[in-house]
């Protein structure tokens, strides 16, 4: 492969979101406990930043540190009475853990088709993997899964509308997440959406090891060893939950990682990771982006396996890199089906207990 040029550091975020899905991991194992779970946040710092959207901010005992949340509230959100409940779309960020960059970059607040709908948009610690980490059996922070449902959930729910109907999407390590999440707890999501997600991490584990060792992270703090903590990562792979996940609606989308149409003029090649290729299987000359290669494979085994299983699955696999451009568009390809399954007839939801 040939080389690869310019330091992370100093990437913008279409270069720098290559490496959200190396370790695209979330949780799929046993839910958090109950009696250990964290409360909802007491103290909230609310704060209007435009017409529909507002920011939440909150000392989270499950990540030992500051959670952050912004809402795209649905119209008429600001004269709510009590008891109102909307339907309710999770946008889940990728491994940098910027949840505005739903807003920032893909301007969901423009979308006509989200004006009934209230969206969910959680932050996360970097490369939190959507799971309450292992940290060698210890357990603690960051309990990413933990603040995200039994913080932020009810939190939403109790205080801001969010009602029992919910569907959820990612990009990257968030697509990884969403579907994480949809098996983990079944009847929690009505449908999922992974964008260029991790969907399969125990085929290759030294992608994980490859991107949580770049950053200077402990790669066997989240799962463990991939051989003695075999169960553990097995736990948390969607890829050995397909009969959880063939219960809902699912897209999956995905590039090759060759430059595509959305690539623009002058598009430089990810920054080189290493450990990330497989020496006995070198990613081709003509792939740009070795991040979206690897999610290509991933999503591939997860699709097959889905269909076998029985699931209703829409996939878009396509040429282009790991990449905003085509997150955007297949965001924006995904919606019908999204609220399609929120807006269908009821059925069971599941309310995680307090």
């Amino acid at each position: 492969m040939r080389p690869l040029s310019d330091s992370a550091a100093h990437l913008p975020l279409t270069r720098r979101s290559c490496l959200a899905a190396l370790a695209g991991a979330a949780a799929l194992a046993a839910a958090p406990s109950a009696a250990a779970a964290p409360r909802p946040p007491r103290a909230v710092r609310e704060t209007a930043v435009g017409e529909r959207l507002v920011d939440l901010s909150f000392d989270s005992p499950a990540l030992g540190g500051r959670g952050r949340v912004r809402l795209l509230t649905p119209a008429g959100w600001a004269r709510r009475r009590a008891g109102d409940r909307w339907p309710v779309l999770w946008l889940l960020p990728g491994g940098d853990g910027d949840h505005l960059t739903w807003t920032v970059d893909f301007g969901v607040q423009d979308l006509p088709e989200l004006r009934d709908v209230l969206v969910v948009m959680p932050d996360m610690p970097l490369y939190g993997f959507y799971t309450d980490w292992w940290n060698h059996g210890a357990g603690g922070p960051p309990r990413v899964e933990s603040y995200h449902l039994r913080e932020v959930l009810p939190l939403v729910e109790e205080r801001y509308g969010a009602g029992g109907r919910r569907v959820a999407a990612g990009l990257s390590q968030g697509g990884f997440g969403a579907l994480s999440y949809a098996a983990r707890h079944p009847g929690l999501f009505r449908a999922a959406a992974s964008y260029s997600g991790f969907v399969h991490p125990s085929r290759h584990p030294r992608a994980v090891r490859a991107g949580m060792t770049y950053l200077g992270m402990d790669w066997l703090a989240l799962w463990g060893d991939p051989e003695l903590q075999a169960d553990v990562w097995r736990g948390h792979d969607p890829g050995h939950h397909v009969e959880r996940l063939a219960a809902v609606p699912l897209y999956l989308s995905c590039g090759d990682g060759r430059l595509g149409p959305l690539d623009p003029p002058g598009t430089e090649p990810d920054e080189e990771i290493p450990g990330l290729e497989d020496p006995e299987e070198p990613f081709p000359e003509d792939v740009y982006s070795p991040t979206e290669a690897v999610m290509l494979a991933e999503n591939l085994v997860l699709a097959d396996r889905l269909r076998a299983a029985g699931a209703e699955l829409t996939t878009h696999f396509h040429s282009g890199t790991h990449s905003p451009p085509y997150w955007g568009r297949e965001l924006r390809a995904s919606l019908p089906m999204l609220l399609g399954a929120l807006h269908g007839s009821d059925r069971a939801v599941t309310r995680l207990p307090a």
